[in-house]
């Protein structure tokens, strides 16, 4: 396709007649075309962050979708230059297209993307990889259509002013460039935190749209046909009468969308600087249920089993300080207060409005025991990680890493060797960590890497898995997968830096209401029958999640 290139003979025309019938002067009309080179940057690169920002949201695995949006992106890119090489000789109309689909798909990405992840991502099959395909898909179309921007762009510019090609490439990607900059920061500082994703990328269509249009139409409109400005103008108000209509109802959309993905029983629903929150039932008998990014972290069907077995193991013995990194739904802490001899209990809980809902919502304050009106209980607010490289040595004799499931990008560092390094430095002399590794039966290779790496970080491990998990939904990294291929169990690694400490509960303290001495055993051994040998440790700077 990439096609030899002679010089032109000396006295052969231009593939013009003479230079465009502009309604200003030449160099204004040089300032508008790098203008909209500008601006057609700054869109095109949130549309890029915006698909990669979705996908991690609804998929998972920021560094997979990152690599696989730019990847294809990039490729597109090459192959619409390509393209664009035999529109140039209709270069204004040909721009005018391009700008009016490359709005209407860029714009309508982001709606389209969680409308596919809401209505099918629960039907199986083949729907299941539908969220994966489409973005695939608009990754393509994007590519394709911003890399035709470019080559006509600079047939634009040269049909204004002729210069030579070093000249013109250097000013049009210099004001390509800068654009960029001014989208890849407008994107995370303005786009997302006030508007939101949807309506951003809506946004952001319409703003392409608008660049594109006024520049063709206003000021190359007398190169075109009267029939192929009309088109023009008949198109781009259409795309510009979609993405309005989708804006004004996008909020029922996600209304809508997050009905079908979470039930009829959406409570509170709210976006901080971190994580989307969900709260659904906890009135009139039905089950509370906590969503952070979509992912469940708090079933009242079945969250007691949970918390039982990742805090009563590790109670046997001194606990008088404890801490509880994550765990700002105040659950770990109300199975924590239930032993006698508690002095002091730190949660470390990285997101302020976790812990307000804890403290403040009626259903999930009753579920927690109003823990947080106890005042054996302090909270700080922040990046667990970052807290515990300045905690005092020794300060703890347990702590419980009540975190997200491992593989979830943003909680890898939370799983890594560095980090249990720290929390052994925090542990007392015979202290002991329990870690929630994910589910042992859809991800032992997950669950045994977290148990080689806390090896790694000179600590002894008991590894055991708890049953009963009813809720099916998806916990892990991976939200496209159905309720029915959700996990059925928890696994936990109990460890000290002491020999391997035993797995047994406290005979002097509270009684779980499921968990026995006899159960854990027996879990204990199941988790033993899935171990994984010779797996790699995983570190900050290579993780294995």
């Amino acid at each position: 396709m990439i096609e030899p290139h002679a010089p032109a003979p000396p006295g052969t025309p231009p593939p013009w007649a003479g230079p465009a019938r502009l309604p200003v002067r030449p160099g204004t009309g040089r300032f508008f075309v790098l203008a909209c080179v500008f601006v057609c940057a700054a869109c095109g690169l949130v549309y890029e962050l915006e698909l990669v920002a979705l996908a991690t949201y609804l998929i998972g695995d920021s560094v997979t979708q990152a690599s696989v949006v730019l990847s294809v992106m990039v490729f597109a890119m090459g192959i619409g230059s390509l393209v664009a090489k035999r529109l140039c000789w209709r270069a204004a109309a040909a721009f005018g297209a391009v700008e009016a689909a490359l709005a209407l798909v860029g714009g309508c990405s982001a709606m389209a993307l969680y409308a596919v992840f809401a209505w099918t991502g629960d039907w199986g099959g083949l729907w299941a990889s539908g969220p994966r395909c489409l973005l695939v898909a608009a990754s393509l179309a994007i590519g394709l259509l911003i890399g035709a921007e470019v080559p006509l762009l600079m047939e634009l510019i040269q049909r204004i002013r002729r210069q030579d090609a070093g000249g013109a490439v250097a000013d049009l990607f210099a004001a390509d460039y800068v654009g960029a900059l001014v989208g890849g920061l407008a994107f995370p500082f303005l786009l997302l935190p006030f508007l939101g994703q949807l309506t951003g990328a809506l946004l952001t269509g319409a703003v392409n749209l608008i660049a594109g249009g006024a520049l063709i139409l206003g000021l190359f409109g007398r190169d075109l046909t009267r029939r192929a400005r009309w088109l023009l103008l008949l198109a781009n108000v259409t795309v510009l009468a979609v993405l309005a209509t989708a804006a004004v109802l996008v909020e029922d959309f996600e209304r809508a969308a997050r009905h079908v993905v979470y039930g009829q029983d959406v409570r509170v629903a709210l976006r901080t600087d971190i994580q989307e929150i969900v709260l659904t039932g906890g009135t009139h008998g039905r089950p509370l249920a906590l969503f952070l990014d979509g992912r469940l972290r708090v079933s009242g069907r079945d969250e007691y089993r949970y918390h039982e077995a990742l805090v009563h193991p590790a109670m046997t013995g001194p606990h008088a300080r404890v801490l509880v990194l994550g765990g700002g739904d105040g659950l770990a802490a109300r199975e924590v207060l239930r032993h006698t001899g508690v002095h002091r209990v730190d949660v470390v809980e990285l997101d302020e409005a976790v812990l307000r809902l804890a403290r403040q919502d009626p259903a999930l304050a009753r579920l927690n025991g109003h823990v947080y009106g106890d005042p054996r209980v302090h909270v700080t607010t922040a990046d667990a990680f970052h807290w515990l490289r300045g905690a005092p040595p020794a300060a703890y004799d347990v702590v419980i890493a009540d975190l997200p499931d491992p593989g979830i990008t943003a909680s890898t560092k939370l799983y890594s060797q560095e980090f249990y390094g720290l929390a052994r430095r925090a542990l007392a002399d015979h202290g002991r960590l329990v870690v929630h590794a994910g589910p042992v039966s859809s991800r032992p290779r997950v669950f045994w890497t977290v148990d080689t790496t806390l090896h790694a970080a000179g600590l002894r491990t008991a590894p055991y898995r708890v049953g009963g998990r009813h809720s099916g939904f998806a916990a892990g990294p991976d939200r496209s997968v159905g309720r029915s291929r959700g996990p059925h169990d928890w696994g936990f690694v109990l460890a000290s830096p002491d020999p391997r400490p035993p797995l047994r509960l406290d005979p002097h303290g509270p009684r779980p209401r499921t968990l026995t001495q006899t159960s854990l055993t027996a879990d204990a051994r199941a988790a033993a029958g899935t171990r994984m040998e010779g797996l790699p440790v995983s570190t900050l700077v290579h993780p294995r999640y």
